[in-house]
């Protein structure tokens, strides 16, 4: 896809293009002498920007990161485009004013475009929105929002709402998953059948913390699963490992 469609777009096999309404310009960060963010304690700044609450949640839901960096700034603090990358994600963001002539955060927009996987895509913008605690996509002025962005609200609530629900079915698959596992190894090794049993129970958790939009907290769950089912299936290294400790 070309990097020059404007979006909104959700699901696609390479790249996501979303726009957000600012609710908050804070916090503030200064940009260092190479142009990357730290934080505003810093003595030596070569300039400020208003981070605000999107980017700031957008970043904090790549995971492990690199430090962000300030490609193009302004004399006004709220209107720039910084690019950050993770292992798998890369991140565009830029902050413009869409109405009010920029004098207030909530004058504001963000553009976000992400590359990566779409599996990442997908779980880190259910993050952002969870972080966020609120539709990212309802703006304050919808006609203005839909003249800068060039889409009606319709598209971008589906661009949003596209990945987010990937990334659901995508976790209800893998605990599905688990359970077909669970299910096969049942009564295989009655001496060891609690680890089956905590599988279970860290599936229902995984459920648990998916209702609640809490996507690192699934992730944990999941892998506490995962290692419980390795543990017990006999098929295993990991299995045969612990057999050979008991034995000796």
């Amino acid at each position: 896809m070309s990097r020059d469609v404007e979006g909104p777009v959700g699901v696609h096999p390479s790249v996501s293009i979303l726009y957000a309404q600012v609710w908050s310009g804070k916090p503030r960060m200064s940009i260092d002498d190479k142009g990357f963010l730290t934080s505003e304690e810093e003595k030596i700044s070569a300039g400020k920007i208003y981070l605000g609450d999107v980017a700031e949640s957008a970043i904090r839901s790549l995971g492990p990161h690199g430090t962000p960096e300030v490609t193009e700034e302004s004399y006004d603090e709220q209107k720039w485009k910084l690019v950050c990358r993770s292992n798998e994600l890369k991140i565009k963001i830029s902050s413009e004013s869409y109405w009010g002539f920029g004098l207030f955060a909530k004058c504001f927009l963000n553009k976000i475009i992400l590359d990566g996987p779409l599996s990442s895509r997908a779980r880190c913008i259910h993050e952002i929105v969870a972080t966020l605690g609120r539709n990212p996509w309802e703006p304050i002025r919808v006609r203005a929002f839909e003249r800068k962005t060039k889409a009606s609200i319709s598209a971008h609530a589906q661009s949003w709402e596209s990945l987010i629900s990937f990334a659901k079915d995508e976790f209800l698959e893998i605990v599905e998953e688990q359970r077909a596992k669970i299910r096969k190894l049942r009564g295989l090794g009655e001496e060891n059948e609690y680890l089956i049993d905590n599988a279970e129970i860290y599936l229902d958790e995984a459920l648990m913390a998916l209702s609640d939009k809490n996507i690192p907290a699934v992730e944990r769950a999941l892998s506490r699963a995962s290692n419980s089912i390795i543990q017990f299936d006999p098929s295993t290294e990991v299995y045969s490992a612990n057999r050979e400790l008991l034995e000796n």
